[in-house]
């Protein structure tokens, strides 16, 4: 969808993105999870830590600032390198 919607609204200079976080560490995430189960989430990251609201907001702050004028189309997928 963002590839079709930054098409069409491109012309009129809006660029369409969308950010795919990988696990973040928020009250919704970890709800249910124990511990041993997060811990191993932590290690499939290459950073070896879950993602931090912060982190994801610098995507989006990135994106949305013009610093991303020239990014349309894409899907970040802000997940620390886990494939």
């Amino acid at each position: 969808m963002t590839h079709v919607l930054a098409k069409e609204l491109g012309p009129r200079g809006i660029t369409v993105n969308a950010v795919a976080p990988g696990p973040v560490a928020t009250d919704l995430f970890m709800t249910g999870k124990s511990e041993a189960v997060i811990e191993n989430i932590k290690k499939v990251n290459p950073f070896g830590r879950l993602g931090t609201p912060e982190d994801i907001a610098a995507v989006v702050s990135l994106l949305a600032g013009p610093d991303g004028r020239w990014i349309s189309g894409q899907t970040l997928r802000a997940n620390g390198g886990v494939i």
